[in-house]
């Protein structure tokens, strides 16, 4: 583009220029006119290249440009009406080129070398592929916790069954039980089997109560020993084994071959027998 510009600049100082004075004459005119373009650009090129900048220089050079786009504009102008169109669409070129130029300027200035540009390509690669591991996790645990949330909630649906199932066979139980309370033959043969608290008074048989019960102790189960044969047993079972047991030992075996005897009666039988 900056040959082209140059090219009909020239040929229209020429044009121009032959008319008033020998073409040899304006030949040189143009020259000079396309060499100081021409000029001013190798020597921002250089100094582009060292890294450096000029703003007179850049300044010159955008002056040779707007006087050829001037140059072109106005012949274009001149000419005939048949012309007047493709030179004046022409006469862009030179402040074009320059802008080319430009950006070619600026694109040097951001142009990174090969390696760099690896390195640049490998980080957004690895970030891709970090976003994609880190969308299949996302959707991986979303999937798992609905899996879960699912099975919790029909094991919830599960227990709820079944305990509306007990409460219902339970009311339907305490029902029958109450039905059997009121009834008056019922209610006799029921209080006729129950002990009597009061002399000459028959007790009112009521529904067990159905709520949390507590531990009863256990009752014994025969007779009670004497003290000597709960001696007996207690020092026996002290030297069934070598060394001699203690009595949380002696008391546990007490116990598990079937006998009973209360705490402080076992505890006073160790006491004289040890």
């Amino acid at each position: 583009m900056t040959a082209v510009s140059m090219v009909l600049t020239l040929a229209v100082v020429v044009m121009w220029l032959g008319q008033a004075m020998p073409k040899s004459v304006a030949l040189v005119v143009g020259l000079g006119l396309d060499g100081g373009w021409l000029a001013t650009l190798a020597y921002e090129r250089r100094l582009a290249a060292q890294g450096d900048h000029s703003t007179p220089v850049t300044v010159v050079g955008w002056v040779f440009g707007a006087a050829a786009t001037g140059v072109l504009v106005a012949h274009g102008l001149m000419a005939e009406k048949d012309s007047i169109g493709a030179w004046l669409a022409v006469s862009w070129l030179p402040l074009a080129a320059k802008a080319l130029w430009l950006v070619h300027g600026l694109w040097e200035r951001t142009a990174l070398t090969p390696d760099a540009l690896d390195a640049i390509q490998g980080i957004q690669q690895e970030a891709r592929d970090e976003a994609a591991v880190a969308r299949a996790r996302l959707r991986s645990d979303a999937a798992t916790e609905e899996t879960r949330l699912t099975a919790v909630t029909q094991a919830g649906a599960r227990v709820a069954h079944v305990q509306a199932k007990t409460a219902e066979a339970l009311a339907e139980a305490w029902s029958t039980l109450e039905k059997a309370r009121q009834g008056e033959d019922t209610s006799r043969a029921l209080t006729s089997v129950t002990s009597r608290v009061t002399p000459d008074v028959t007790p009112r048989w009521e529904l067990p109560v159905w709520g949390p019960s507590e531990a009863v102790p256990a009752l014994e189960s025969g007779p009670a020993l004497t003290d000597e044969a709960l001696d007996v047993l207690v020092d026996e079972i002290r030297h069934s084994e070598v060394p001699s047991l203690s009595y949380r030992e002696m008391a546990a075996r007490f116990r598990t071959a079937g006998h009973s005897a209360s705490e402080v009666r076992l505890r006073a039988a160790w006491k004289r027998v040890a």
